[in-house]
């Protein structure tokens, strides 16, 4: 945490490399960022470096690749409504944003080359993507805020659900998050994200963020009595172990 906020940063090429062969990645075809803050973007450029991916995300996520050098075939910018197809999936983008109380506002104007101050990974496009497969649909909504009616219509089965911040928000905040996301969209199951301590290496157990920056059982209060409310399964994912989110669900 120290290093972050008062040093800088750069990717661990060796450590990316050992978590690409622990999840045993072999074919890799796009690297997705919602958005460009370092915790999303900044080990994303190595990901496409050693995998041959594409890197995909806004015109700041690209100059981030540039910076690590990303060849610009393999770079790849999604404007909010654009869809693109990886084999059986269509990826469609939809301009959202960020939680409140963004530290690092605004975006990545030239290649960004490490290591430099965790604030010059700016946050570009905040995006909502919602993925199509012939076994389901799913959302993935990052960032813990939404724009009014931004989702109404769209359906998913599935919705990674970001929450990080919410422990720290009012509970009508959280309450119209949850159905402008969730009820929304008629899913059926959330999946939890962007609630663990990403201070901490990912060869320790997932655990909350620390109680001044977050308040996870706060938001669990509030979120799980939703969720009972519209009949919505809520997982919590375990690092390292593959899941099948689409599984059992009617």
């Amino acid at each position: 945490m120290l290093r972050v906020g008062l040093g800088k940063i750069a990717p661990d090429r060796a450590l990316v490399r050992s978590a690409i062969d622990r999840l045993h990645v072999d074919d890799l075809a796009a690297v997705v960022c919602a958005h460009s803050h370092y915790d999303h973007a900044l080990d994303a450029p190595v990901w496409a470096l050693e995998t041959g991916a594409e890197l995909v995300g806004s015109p700041s996520t690209a100059n981030i690749g540039r910076g690590l050098g990303v060849p610009e075939p393999q770079l790849r910018v999604a404007g909010d409504g654009d869809t693109l197809t990886y084999g059986s999936f269509e990826l469609t983008f939809l301009d959202s944003v960020h939680s409140p109380g963004d530290r690092y506002p605004g975006t990545v104007d030239e290649p960004l080359v490490p290591p430099a101050r965790a604030r010059a990974w700016k946050t570009g496009t905040a995006y909502s993507v919602l993925i199509s497969h012939p076994r389901g649909r799913l959302l993935l909504h990052a960032s813990a805020n939404c724009r009014p009616g931004a989702l109404r219509g769209r359906h998913a089965d599935v919705i990674y659900l970001g929450i990080g911040s919410l422990g720290k928000q009012t509970p009508q905040f959280l309450h119209t998050y949850w159905d402008e996301v969730v009820l929304a969209t008629g899913a059926q199951r959330v999946i939890l994200v962007h609630w663990d301590d990403f201070f901490t290496g990912l060869d320790q157990p997932l655990r909350p963020m620390p109680y001044l920056l977050d308040r996870l059982d706060v938001t669990m209060s509030r979120l799980l009595p939703l969720a009972r409310r519209d009949g919505v399964d809520v997982v919590l994912p375990v690092a390292w172990q593959p899941s099948e989110p689409l599984v059992g669900l009617g």
